[in-house]
């Protein structure tokens, strides 16, 4: 292997008769090393928007709800509690109340969702990307009070203190819709949820929403936070059809379930488009050794004379356009190394300096260009590249065994 090696590295260094095979061989080399470096940073930007949607959003939404389909409520929903936190798949359960109707402030009117949540039993760390502490204790001390989504707040110019009111839409007997129920709030702070999420949330003390929309029960439903939110839907639906109640069923994938598909479905088209250039930076490989077994045939056939075997020949081509390859890669995956963990900090710096914003925080729900990088990522990025890289020498090494002494020589 060494001899092989020594082969390899001299007809490398060797001065080329023909500068065109040279500048193939630096443009094979240059789009492997770009395409595992733009690979591997690309796929750290799709692992950093879902451990952003994880952290963030999953954060608020809850995983899986179990809703009641009439006023009674969740029937005793402190047991009921009490028995799914013994489920190894669920990591925490809330009560909640729901109330959707149109939030009014000196004369203007936006559409809003208040959840009612029981303090005691929502953890203030869980929120603490999503509301100041100062907010938080605000809304803990003040029954009557709410945490609205910065986006209302911004839309109808609130301040923390000011009041509010709530119109609820009531139904008669005949299912007829009655004059609007009013319900009295004192802003406690703003939610910064992110994305369309902050213009029309709202959360409020459980009690206050449970006897305003007149829950029995104290609860309208129960709301999930899984140990894997990934499998919410399969879990939602064992623990619904288990449930001794009539109850409503949904999941987080119903509603922001569009948001991961997205990033799996860019994160697909990513690695297939990224996939065939490194593909055909390989096939520059294939071009560049072909002329160089055509240039070579002299000394291939000088080789042969003397002893050399046809495995010999075959692995100085193979080394000589793997070196191509291994120098790309590690190149390129070097870079994305550097870069990829690096990549928010250095985003932010270029919005700064050219005075843009790359993501809209009123549109997505992050303002800034996540990364995480991840070994398997840079694994399977390497493995591959290397693995087209190897299918790359193998033809022109087979043309190199076919050369004929006889011929070669007397050409």
């Amino acid at each position: 292997m060494s001899l092989a090696w020594q082969l390899a590295t001299r007809f490398r260094r060797a001065k080329q008769k023909n500068r065109f095979i040279s500048f193939i061989s630096f443009s094979s080399t240059l789009g492997i090393g770009l395409g595992c470096f733009v690979l591997i940073t690309l796929l750290s930007i799709m692992n950093g928007f879902e451990r952003e949607l994880t952290h963030r959003i999953l954060a608020v939404i809850p995983h899986g709800e179990l809703y009641s389909v009439n006023n009674e409520g969740i029937e005793n929903w402190q047991d009921v509690r009490s028995q799914f936190l013994l489920d190894p798949r669920v990591k925490g359960v809330e009560p909640y109340t729901k109330i959707t109707g149109m939030l009014q402030f000196k004369g203007n009117l936006k559409a809003v969702e208040l959840t009612g949540m029981d303090v005691s039993l929502a953890a203030s760390d869980r929120w603490r990307d999503q509301v100041s502490g100062a907010d938080w204790q605000r809304f803990a001390r003040q029954p009557n009070s709410v945490l609205i989504g910065k986006g209302i707040m911004q839309k109808l110019h609130l301040s923390v203190g000011d009041k509010v009111q709530v119109l609820v839409p009531t139904l008669s007997a005949d299912m007829a819709f009655k004059a609007p129920h009013t319900m009295q709030l004192t802003v406690a702070g703003s939610l910064n949820i992110g994305g369309e999420l902050d213009n029309y949330l709202g959360i409020m003390h459980l009690a206050k929403a449970s006897a305003e929309a007149g829950i029995n029960s104290g609860a309208q439903g129960l709301r999930f936070t899984l140990n894997d939110p990934f499998a919410a839907h399969a879990t939602i639906v064992d623990i619904g059809y288990s449930f001794a109640q009539a109850v409503m069923m949904s999941d987080w994938t119903r509603t922001q379930g569009h948001l991961y598909q997205d990033i799996q479905l860019v994160r697909m088209v990513v690695y297939i488009a990224l996939t065939l250039v490194i593909a055909v930076a390989c096939f520059n490989i294939v071009s560049t050794l072909v002329m160089a077994v055509r240039e070579k045939q002299a000394a291939i056939a000088i080789l042969k004379t003397m002893g050399a075997g046809d495995a010999l020949i075959r692995r100085v081509f193979v080394i000589q356009g793997l070196i191509n390859g291994v120098i790309g890669i590690v190149s390129g995956t070097a870079m994305a190394l550097l870069i990829a963990p690096n990549l928010s900090a250095i985003m932010r710096a270029l919005e700064s300096l050219l005075g843009v914003t790359l993501l809209s925080g009123d549109i997505y729900f992050i303002d800034f260009l996540p990364s995480q990088l991840k070994a398997s990522d840079v694994i399977v990025t390497v493995v591959v590249a290397f693995i087209l890289c190897v299918l790359a020498t193998l033809y022109p090494a087979h043309k190199a065994v076919k050369v004929a002494p006889a011929s070669a020589l007397n050409g």
